[in-house]
């Protein structure tokens, strides 16, 4: 069986076809041309904007013209993550497996984040079968790397007064709130040094962590790849001389990073040395982590002497500002139990080619003020280590509003399908409503959608009964603004 033949058939079959379209962030004109072919090949009204965000409209079943508008919203893009170094996501199709009662990718991520969300709005789009008042349905660009869609919104794309967000990754649960969130991006200038001849040099590799969603995994506590890695070369640092050649981790803002690696010399009567401690770190991490990534491997090889080396007080002082850099939870929330409230994520360090380092990291807190102390924070420790800090524009949270009525109706289409209430919860991963509301102050919005696992990584699989009972919850709330009136 392949997923275009499970139930709902309609939606599983969009989202095949979505699956086979690359559509990385900041690179999603294959997949904004499927939409506009879509559109034409159903006879479906759309526009576009500035920054290529679509906006497709249905008209309303005979005699629910007078209701309310409701806005279907998710995003085009997804993380682009692979066991496989060489995959090519600017090129190739995802390939999907059925697992169970799961579905994931072949080593990659799934992209059921938001290609779910994407397919059951075209499935509303085209299924005739349905009850509603008029739809729109909004597909985003860039939203993982930045919500330059959402951000950048044209005037006048959207005329609802209802949006359903699509982007949550919870059967059961109703987001009425989300973390808002800001990157900040370090860079260290290094001059270039001959590498020590007379040193013996090593390249130490951390790979298959865990990772996941830097919001919504946060909480669990799994490792850090860099931070790992600054850990053993600071205490490494603190009896040896240690010349540092190359070093990398991570990959997206949003995504805990998995791997790492660095290339190193010390002096040659230190080797030894080195291995002893390295396999004292091994045994300390592994212990520590036996529980939220017990697939980790580290691993430590003599390798040839590079031609150049990071000069050694750059060298230094980016060692010890990775090793001190907070990552993690910050501060949990006074309102809503369980929550994260403010955290940070270390996501990635790379070398460019003009001799310099540049550091990312992402800040997300359900309280405006917070989200900019932990920014500055992480912006006073690297500037004390010398280096050059610049924030992003960020992104505002959504707050919760208890009075919400799409809340009260998309609660009680949920309890009527199951017999369960579902909860009502907040969530510390970035949504793009915030945004919404900056232009759009009356939307009332929820957020919901079937169950992802492992997000942002290549373990990401999705729910199949999930995704038949999302899709119910969908069609059934249509149904109830239907009989509502402006």
């Amino acid at each position: 069986m392949t997923i275009k033949e499970l139930k709902p058939e309609l939606i599983w079959g969009i989202f095949d076809r979505i699956t086979k379209v690359p559509r990385p962030s900041k690179k999603e004109e294959k997949i904004r041309q499927f939409l506009l072919d879509f559109a034409k090949e159903h006879n479906i009204s759309v526009k576009t904007d500035e920054v290529g965000n679509v906006v497709m409209s249905k008209p309303a079943t005979p005699g629910k013209e007078n209701a309310p508008t409701v806005i279907l919203q998710g995003h085009m893009d997804m993380v682009c993550e692979s066991n496989d170094k060489n995959f090519d996501f600017d090129n190739n199709p995802i390939t999907t497996i059925i697992d169970g009662e799961w579905v994931h990718a072949d080593g990659t991520t799934l992209g059921a984040d938001n290609g779910i969300g994407m397919a059951a709005s075209l499935a509303v789009m085209v299924d005739d079968s349905l009850v509603h008042g008029p739809v729109e349905a909004l597909f985003t660009v860039d939203e993982e790397t930045g919500m330059t869609g959402a951000n950048n919104l044209g005037k006048d794309m959207m005329n609802g007064s209802i949006l359903l967000n699509l982007d949550s990754e919870d059967d059961g649960e109703i987001f009425i709130g989300c973390a808002g969130g800001v990157d900040t991006t370090i860079t260290f200038d290094y001059k270039r040094e001959m590498a020590p001849a007379d040193n013996h040099w090593f390249k130490i590799d951390l790979s298959n962590l865990s990772g996941g969603h830097s919001g919504g995994d946060i909480h669990e506590g799994r490792a850090n790849s860099n931070k790992l890695l600054a850990r053993f070369l600071f205490n490494l640092s603190l009896k040896h001389v240690v010349k540092l050649s190359e070093i990398s981790g991570g990959n997206l803002r949003n995504a805990i990073p998995r791997a790492a690696h660095a290339v190193f010399g010390v002096s040659s009567e230190s080797k030894e040395k080195v291995m002893v401690a390295f396999n004292e770190y091994v045994a300390a991490v592994e212990k520590e982590y036996a529980h939220t990534d017990p697939n980790m491997t580290i691993t430590i090889e003599s390798v040839e002497k590079p031609e150049y080396a990071i000069d050694t007080d750059t060298s230094d002082r980016l060692i010890r500002s990775l090793y001190a850099c907070p990552h993690g939870v910050i501060s949990m929330s006074h309102d809503l139990e369980g929550l994260v409230e403010t955290s940070t994520n270390l996501a990635a360090v790379k070398m460019q080619d003009n001799s310099t380092i540049l550091i990312t990291t992402s800040q997300r807190s359900s309280v405006e003020s917070r989200k900019w102390d932990i920014a500055r924070q992480i912006e006073a420790l690297f500037v004390l280590a010398g280096a050059h800090v610049t924030h992003g524009d960020g992104y505002p949270g959504w707050a919760p509003d208890m009075n919400s009525t799409i809340m009260k109706i998309a609660s009680d289409a949920y309890e009527e399908l199951y017999n369960v209430k579902p909860a009502i919860k907040a969530i510390h991963a970035g949504l793009e409503c915030g945004l919404f509301l900056t232009k759009y102050p009356h939307l009332d919005m929820v957020s919901f959608g079937p169950t992802l696992r492992g997000v942002h990584s290549p373990s990401e699989k999705m729910h199949i009964p999930a995704v038949e009972k999302f899709w119910n919850q969908l069609t059934l709330i249509l149904k109830k603004v239907a009989d509502l009136k402006k």
